[in-house]
């Protein structure tokens, strides 16, 4: 039996399958044969055209300004030497990523000149051809193909395959991928393909190759961080010490060495000219206020809408009650800038910084006593949710650190499917209003519907009735929080014919508020007059409150479980898939 402290245990049978794996692919031709050959089963190749032909048909959908953020960032890297990157204001939409990711758009730029030479011109502002657009959304679904081996990777070496393919398909089908990428334009689902490769080799025991894909990913985008320190106590723990806890020195310092070289490599151009304070501004401005102009659902919406029901109590009731003037309006319209509060005492950045690190370390604690495979990923998703939760000005998009992990989890046993369900479907909801209409919002919800309670196929495998009066009050509950989302989609759907309003669309002439440095919200402009303007932040607000119910709540239904998981040997054999 394993020790308790290498306990990524394991069956020997899979042990077996794995190091034959290792075996066959020892040399670099057949590595990448493993990694690449067409082998796939029927339905793997359906899911695969299948969103592909999706994919496609969204090419005229709606995008965001980032959009041409990612179009501009083609043109600083094509058409300046490196020195002025991070230092050109050509546009609004500076580079504010880290230097991978700004390799990564040099290289699409080449590319992209032969296509277009429009495209990569910094002074052509704004580009909107279609060969631009045709060409940025390709790049997204060529370079999620990154996402699709790794997830091909997870079923090959999976305890149980059927049920993996279902989990690696819901990834790929994923709502969050179609809105934020394809839509709405990033480049996630490349990005998080790293990460479930870096995921993949701690799960298949090589913790040196997580490590330095993780520090890849974190030199592509900073968010990331979210989840380092998850990353460094399972690796500094598992890798580096001995279940005595003795140093490892030979592991740590191979550790320590290739992370070193990849932000040599990453920031060492940039070092050497003396940019790195310039590139630190650029990658993290604290400007901004405590919400996004879209509350993300998360702790922060619940706080500052029981700050707007006090107002509202005290505007109604004339309660002695101390109102801060500058407060009123400063939370409750979708407004850039620092966030006061008309009643509760203003929350300060260090104030969410002290909350994360004070939840995260609950997490961590654990994952110290028990660094095993499973016990590191659901640390992993925690760390991200209890960021995305707690953290400074965060936006809706960063649900995403929740819901790609917590996947990997949703088959262990009902409780996690549960949870997985109730985060999925709050999660994702959360991101309708980076949707303009009504009928993207109706499709993409069945969709994933559907689609997420796939496993439920297997009820022997996850299902578990409830064993106590307090469980059964909590499954209704929960069922009936469920089925409130059905009624706010009409809600919201509805709501600009029976409010007057447009809804869909910034009035003609109205600026769009940028709300994130890099972004430009479709529906978050300034409705400064008139209360049927100050009206339309409503559906956002419901949104962003009855979602952040779930994924509260979702939160501490797996913090929970994690803490009370039993953490025997027998427990852990599921912890491989």
């Amino acid at each position: 039996m394993p020790s308790k402290h290498n306990g990524d245990g394991p069956t020997q049978d899979l042990k077996k399958r794995i190091s034959n794996q290792n075996l066959a692919s020892s040399t670099p031709q057949s590595w990448f044969q493993s990694w690449c050959r067409l082998d796939l089963l029927s339905s793997e190749w359906d899911i695969f055209w299948l969103s592909t032909a999706f994919k496609l048909l969204l090419f005229p959908a709606y995008r965001s300004t980032d959009f041409e953020v990612h179009r501009n960032w083609l043109a600083i890297t094509h058409s300046l030497p490196i020195s002025k990157w991070y230092y050109d204001t050509t546009s609004e939409w500076t580079l504010d990523y880290p230097p991978f990711f700004a390799y990564f758009e040099k290289l699409l730029s080449i590319p992209a000149y032969f296509v277009d030479p429009k495209i990569v011109d910094l002074n052509n502002l704004n580009y909107d051809a279609w060969t631009v657009i045709a060409y940025q959304r390709s790049t997204v679904i060529i370079t999620e193909m990154l996402l699709g081996v790794v997830l091909l990777k997870f079923i090959r070496g999976a305890v149980d395959p059927t049920m993996q393919r279902i989990i690696s398909a819901s990834i790929f089908l994923h709502p969050g991928f179609l809105i934020v990428d394809h839509i709405h334009f990033q480049y996630n689902g490349f990005m998080y393909g790293i990460l479930l490769w870096s995921i993949l080799m701690a799960r298949n025991g090589n913790k040196l190759g997580s490590g330095i894909l993780f520090a890849v990913l974190l030199n592509f985008k900073h968010i990331y961080m979210y989840l380092a320190p998850a990353y460094f106590i399972y690796l500094l723990r598992s890798f580096c010490m001995a279940p005595n806890g003795q140093i490892q020195i030979k592991n740590f310092l191979s550790l320590a060495n290739a992370v070193i070289g990849v932000f040599v490599v990453s920031l060492g151009p940039f070092a050497l000219m003396g940019q790195i304070p310039q590139l630190l501004s650029r990658l993290f401005p604290f400007t901004r206020g405590l919400n996004h102009a879209y509350w993300a659902a998360n702790f922060w919406a619940l706080v500052t809408f029981l700050d707007r029901v006090l107002l509202k109590y005290a505007q109604y009731t004339g309660a002695n009650i101390a109102i801060n003037d500058s407060g009123v309006a400063s939370t409750s319209r979708g407004l850039v800038g620092d966030t006061i509060f008309a009643v509760l005492p203003n929350i300060k950045p260090i104030y969410t910084f002290i909350i994360t690190i004070a939840f995260q370390a609950i997490w961590l604690f654990k994952l110290w006593r028990n660094p095993t495979y499973k016990s590191f990923l659901t640390a992993l998703t925690l760390s991200g949710w209890t960021s995305f939760l707690f953290g400074w000005h965060v936006h809706e998009k960063a649900v995403l650190l929740v819901l790609i992990p917590l996947s990997l989890l949703a088959a262990e046993r009902q409780a996690y499917f549960r949870t997985f369900v109730l985060a999925s479907v709050s999660g994702v909801f959360g991101l309708f209003p980076l949707l303009f209409t009504p009928a993207g919002k109706s499709l993409l919800n069945p969709f994933f519907s559907n689609l997420s309670s796939e496993p439920g196929s297997h009820p022997r495998r996850v299902y578990e009735y409830p064993k106590s009066m307090v469980y059964v009050i909590m499954d209704f509950l929960e069922k009936l929080y469920l089925a409130g989302f059905p009624v706010l989609l009409a809600f919201i759907s509805l709501f600009p014919f029976l409010s007057g309003t447009s809804g869909s669309k910034a009035p003609e002439g109205a600026a769009c508020i940028p709300s994130d440095g890099n972004l430009c919200p479709e529906a978050h402009y300034n409705p400064d007059e008139g209360a049927s303007s100050a009206m339309e932040f409503l559906p956002l607000m419901l949104t962003s409150i009855y979602c952040a119910i779930g994924l509260v709540w979702s939160f501490l239904r797996l913090g929970f479980i994690y803490l009370n998981e039993e953490s025997t040997y027998q427990g852990q054999l599921s912890e491989v898939k």
